[in-house]
């Protein structure tokens, strides 16, 4: 009997649709036990939430600042053959919930030694995030084994539009009756049982291991080349405003609501001004350096262990 367990926790709702997708061949097998932690941050974050609470959240969230966390219900010296990390991406980092679990005594004795798949659930950028997510496994002495990713479809600004939609009302419809249903397809959710199948084959086989040729093949961590650049920009950006806004106080004090607005007007600006300029500016990076950007986007797919440029491999 194989002993797989999930550490998850979404906001809205659709990440856990994910996982359970993704999961559900392991269910389905006999010799398959699935254990599922669902973490409960102490206050919960609300769904929907206002712009003050979105925009409030972000210091913590990028500079992984723990929140509280309900005592674990699994065993932290229960064996495991396989952690499957699932998480959402807030602000270029992992969830705050999810940050403070790889940052908490309980997620060493549960991950030193073991393989981890991690199960990514995002609007469009994804890859900081995940870079943050492998040193906290190298810290902890986990071994990534895999990543899946799912997306967002739509385009950037349609994207952002339908998002604040859902976030903000809690509303998964048509915004205005026009714009696309906001998130994440139902047929890509569904296809996510795929690369359950593939878990489900390697811990058949013996020691975990999943082959990144065969996970690149199935599409599992698409890459948007042009993101590599952007993001990188964004993070310099973003640690200038975390810093800003945390010297006036911790999550919800008054003295930062200031701060928090002005953070708030310039996302206004970014997306709507400043994201068109760095894309356009982005490609023209991506052409004079083809070579190791190709290099990057296998990386990020798994494909390689060494980041460019590093002076060190990743933790795989």
């Amino acid at each position: 009997m194989k002993r797989v367990l999930v550490v998850t926790w979404s906001q809205s709702g659709q990440l856990t649709e994910i996982v359970r997708s993704l999961t559900a061949p392991l269910e389905a097998d006999s010799q398959v036990e699935v254990v599922w932690e669902v973490l409960q941050p102490q206050p919960a974050f609300p769904f929907p939430w206002t712009v003050a609470q979105f925009c409030d959240a972000f210091p913590e969230a990028f500079q992984e600042i723990p929140c509280a966390l309900a005592p674990l219900v699994v065993d932290p010296a229960a064996p495991f053959d396989l952690v499957i990390l699932a998480y959402q991406v807030w602000y270029l980092s992992p969830s705050t919930p999810v940050s403070a679990f790889l940052q908490s005594p309980e997620a060493r004795r549960l991950l030193a030694g073991r393989p981890v798949v991690t199960v990514i659930g995002c609007r469009n950028m994804w890859l900081l995030a995940q870079e943050k997510v492998k040193a906290r496994l190298g810290d902890l002495g986990a071994r990534l084994a895999g990543n899946v990713v799912l997306a967002d479809r739509a385009g950037n600004l349609t994207g952002v539009v339908t998002i604040a939609y859902w976030m903000l009302t809690g509303r998964k419809g048509r915004f205005l009756g026009c714009f696309p249903p906001p998130g994440i397809r139902p047929e890509d959710i569904r296809g996510a049982g795929r690369f359950g199948q593939m878990i489900r084959a390697a811990l058949a086989a013996g020691p975990f291991a999943l082959d990144p040729d065969h996970l690149a093949a199935a599409d599992a961590a698409p890459v948007v080349p042009a993101y590599i650049i952007f993001e990188k920009r964004i993070a310099k950006v973003f640690g200038l405003w975390s810093r800003f806004i945390r010297a006036r106080g911790g999550p919800g004090d008054p003295a930062r609501r200031r701060r928090v607005r002005a953070f708030f007007y310039y996302l206004l600006t970014a997306i709507v001004v400043l994201a068109p300029l760095a894309s356009l500016a982005g490609r023209l990076v991506l052409r004079l350096g083809r070579e190791r950007i190709a290099a990057e986007v296998a990386y990020f797919q798994g494909l390689t262990g060494e980041r460019p440029g590093s002076s060190k491999p990743e933790a795989r």
